[in-house]
């Protein structure tokens, strides 16, 4: 009953050629918001060492906290997209993981290749993590760790109660106020010894999973996609507009707030320390993420149009769209040098967002139309 439950779900919000139409349009859309975050990080990470923090002044501080509170939902709908796609799994863990081989790790595994042989990173460190100039590529093995989750979790996704998964999920957003907590425990007690950050509920210098630790981070993304595929009725246009606007806006409140107002001074010139900790509100598992994600996911749910644009364009664009995710960075970089001398803030954004996705998703689309290796290129 539910597998009949969930396919009728799936029949009720529209379908394409086999394909779910809204979910094309949020990779269309997420895709380019990833564009727009990068645009607008060099503007304060951009100074020379030490100091790799640098932000100029106050109006760039205010179009980086914009578009940061606007786009960063971007990654969090790519893992509902997965989730409301694959989970509970539907063929044998077999199957799955020598799909999720060729379509995810094997291209993964080619541009880390291409990474640090045009930039000239260690080979060594490719073979233990992402290189240091496709720092972007951290998000694949964040990815392929959910896939090895899955079929653990499969067997408890087919029967488990919406009462049951709602709970679990309040659980996870109360983990994404623990970027805040961390914050508190420093200014009531001071950092803590050996410089890490504030262990909370069993951290400990030799123990970094604490009580929530597995009921924490990407995690609750991936049940936040299952739990609106099988249990979250759609809603009518005004609806959805009156619970999604105000939920985006109040976290876009605590992202952009949260960054702009933890500047101390501009110009701001600071160790990179500084940008790890500055991100705090901004950090894909904190709790304004989290909220706008939820709306994000609602508004773009009803986005039914299957015309000849999303035929021609928007399908196309989304197939080739975690190829354009793995190779952008060639273009984007090169076309912020390129702009960045002839333009103002909002404007070197702006334009190198949207050139940078009409490159590399062109780049991403043929390529994937090579015959034969095509899809261990891009996916």
């Amino acid at each position: 009953m539910d597998r009949i439950k969930m396919d009728t779900t799936m029949k009720s919000e529209g379908t394409s050629g086999g394909r779910v139409v809204f979910l094309d349009w949020l990779r269309v859309i997420a895709c380019f918001m990833v564009m727009a975050i990068h645009s607008s990080e060099p503007f304060y990470l951009g100074g020379e060492a030490p100091n790799v923090t640098f932000i100029a002044n106050k109006w760039d501080a205010i179009w980086i906290s914009l578009v940061e509170s606007i786009c960063r939902v971007c990654v969090p709908l790519f893992v509902m997209a997965s989730s409301y796609l694959l989970f509970p799994l539907k063929r044998s863990t077999g199957e799955f993981f020598r799909r999720r081989l060729v379509r995810i790790f094997v291209p993964f595994v080619v541009w880390v290749c291409a990474y640090v042989w045009w930039f000239g990173d260690s080979w060594g460190k490719a073979c233990f993590n992402f290189p240091d100039a496709g720092g972007h590529l951290w998000f694949v093995p964040m990815l392929l760790g959910l896939y090895l989750l899955m079929p653990l979790l499969s067997p408890w996704a087919e029967k488990v109660s919406e009462r049951e998964l709602r709970g679990w999920l309040i659980l996870w957003l109360v983990t994404t106020t623990f970027p805040y907590l961390r914050r508190l425990w420093t200014a009531i007690y001071g950092e803590p010894p050996f410089g890490a950050v504030p262990y909370l509920y069993g951290e400990c210098p030799w123990n970094m999973f604490g009580m929530f630790h597995y009921v924490s981070g990407f995690i609750g993304y991936m049940l936040l996609g299952f739990w609106f595929r099988r249990f979250v009725p759609e809603l009518s246009w005004r609806r959805t507009i009156a619970a999604a606007v105000p939920l985006w806006l109040a976290g876009a409140v605590v992202m952009g707030g949260g960054f702009y107002f933890r500047i101390p001074e501009f110009p701001c010139s600071k160790p990179y320390a500084f940008a790890v900790d500055l991100e705090m509100s901004i950090e894909y598992c904190s709790v304004g993420v989290a909220i706008a994600v939820i709306a994000a996911f609602m508004l773009i749910r009803k986005i039914k149009a299957d015309g000849a644009f999303y035929r021609r364009i928007v399908r196309p664009l989304s197939e080739a769209s975690y190829g354009t995710y793995l190779l952008h960075m060639f273009v984007l970089l090169a076309v912020f040098d390129a702009v960045r001398p002839h333009c103002n803030t909002p404007a070197t954004i702006c334009v190198t967002a949207v050139t940078s996705y009409v490159l590399a998703s062109a780049a991403g689309v043929l390529l994937r139309r090579i015959p034969f290796v095509g899809r261990f290129i891009v996916g």
